[in-house]
């Protein structure tokens, strides 16, 4: 397929920020409140829409060449994910040089290390080095 069908947001790699992960637990409690206000209603009625995660963009896969290149200065740092099914989870990404996709979750690790944690980015850093 032709990389111009793609959205340019796609090409896109943002970082993985304190905003962007006040904007997930947005979107989570806002979905927590469309479930409750559903629930109200008979089920009959209501049509879900489950999403599904891409199966190119699981974790330990290649990213696949339509996002683009990874700039220098962003791999090995913690980005938002590319996935929709992941917009209301949790959730960062991080690239290796060989374009590995890593998944972590931004709820603290040992219930003291945040995202955002030095200690925490050494550890991913650790983890993702060849």
């Amino acid at each position: 397929m032709d990389a111009s069908f793609w959205s340019s947001d796609t090409n896109s790699f943002r970082r993985f920020t304190p905003e962007s992960l006040a904007a997930i637990e947005e979107r989570i409690a806002s979905k927590k409140k469309e479930k409750a206000e559903v629930k109200g209603k008979k089920k009959d009625q209501r049509a879900e829409k489950k999403l599904t995660p891409h199966l190119d963009l699981k974790t330990c896969k290649k990213l696949p060449s339509l996002y683009g290149d990874i700039p220098e200065e962003l791999v090995g740092e913690p980005l938002e994910d590319f996935d929709p099914y992941y917009s209301d989870h949790k959730t960062f990404m991080v690239l290796s040089k060989r374009r590995t996709i890593f998944r972590f979750s931004a709820t603290p690790a040992l219930f003291i290390f945040g995202p955002f944690n030095p200690v925490r980015k050494a550890a991913i850093q650790i983890l993702i080095d060849s």
